[in-house]
């Protein structure tokens, strides 16, 4: 009896793979611009590309922006791992996710180390790393030792070379770093609001002041957390609808993100269920953003066959366990 169940439940193993693999964060609405807003600053604050913002609203790149215009925008995000506690920053993502109580808490956009590599500077580049790392402590009003490479760098950029910066409007690190157990890597408040979910720190992980109130009383010392690549993120919501988010592959460490697309989405047992023409238009637009690519005909004829074979097993199980307690007594 039981290779009979065995049997049947292989046969149809992709239907019972069709349950939740992921939680959506953010939502498709309206912005109302504020004063001093920019389509930079706006994309910084959201977590966005600006050129997302340019498309999705139809806007000249030149537009000068009023108070009170209204933008269209989705913030929708995917969230690529999860942990019990501490931190996950994804690099293709430019996201920081927190974690507290086996629960998700938070999530802020951030910007991480630059991709390419100037040859002026021999063997040294500034690509955020990836890996597990411990909270070592956090400082409030830091000083920034500067390092040899930056150093460098100010040199051939023919600024003044410093070797530090005390607390102040001038400090890159702003008013909150916290440290970290990889070598040079903080995150930290910025004092270049702009640069935010851009690849323009020298590795570390840049805050806005305001989301780093937030987050610098939430971490605690010896938290863990891991900087991972994961550059396409799958999810399937309520059992009825499969998203899909594509990012650059900024540092080129895949060959074909399709290939990639089409990797996550077997692995999330949701092959039969995708609408192939929306994923492709993801995959080759590269928005960053969560967005649906269901085949409702499929996941509805899915859900139709996995109710049936449930109830199908749950029946041969029962026949199977009457069976055994007859012969045990």
């Amino acid at each position: 009896m039981k290779t009979i169940i065995a049997s049947i439940l292989m046969l149809f193993l992709p239907f019972f793979a069709l349950s939740n693999t992921g939680l959506i964060i953010g939502s498709e609405g309206i912005y109302t611009v504020d004063k001093g807003d920019t389509l930079e600053l706006i994309a910084s604050k959201l977590g966005l590309e600006k050129r997302v913002l340019i498309e999705d609203n139809n806007l000249d790149p030149k537009t000068r922006l009023t108070p009170g215009m209204k933008l269209k925008v989705n913030t929708k995000k995917i969230i690529p791992k999860y942990v019990e506690n501490g931190i996950i920053i994804n690099i293709p993502d430019r996201m920081l996710y927190f974690f507290k109580d086996g629960a998700f808490d938070a999530a802020f956009p951030v910007s991480l180390g630059m991709p390419t590599k100037m040859e002026e500077f021999g063997d040294i580049e500034w690509k955020t790393p990836e890996g597990k790392f411990k909270v070592l402590g956090k400082t409030k009003d830091p000083i920034w030792y500067v390092p040899k490479s930056i150093q460098m760098e100010m040199e051939l950029l023919n600024k003044p070379v410093v070797e530090k910066v005390l607390p102040g409007k001038d400090n890159p690190l702003g008013r909150y770093a916290i440290r970290t157990s990889l070598s040079g890597f903080l995150i930290h408040e910025t004092i270049w609001p702009t640069s935010i979910y851009r690849y323009r720190s020298h590795g570390c992980a840049r805050m806005l002041p305001q989301h780093m109130e937030v987050l610098f009383p939430k971490v605690k010392k010896d938290m863990e957390g891991e900087i991972i690549y994961k550059p396409v993120k799958v999810a399937l919501i309520d059992n009825k609808k499969v998203y899909l988010e594509v990012h650059r592959d900024v540092y080129k460490k895949f060959n074909n993100l399709e290939e990639e697309a089409k990797k996550e989405i077997e692995i999330a047992g949701l092959l039969n269920v995708v609408d192939w023409e929306k994923a492709k238009r993801v995959i080759k637009e590269k928005k960053g953003v969560a967005e649906d690519v269901t085949d409702y005909e499929k996941i509805k004829m899915a859900f139709r066959k996995k109710s049936m074979l449930e109830k199908i097993a749950f029946y041969l199980k029962n026949v199977f366990s009457k069976g055994k307690n007859s012969r045990s007594e």
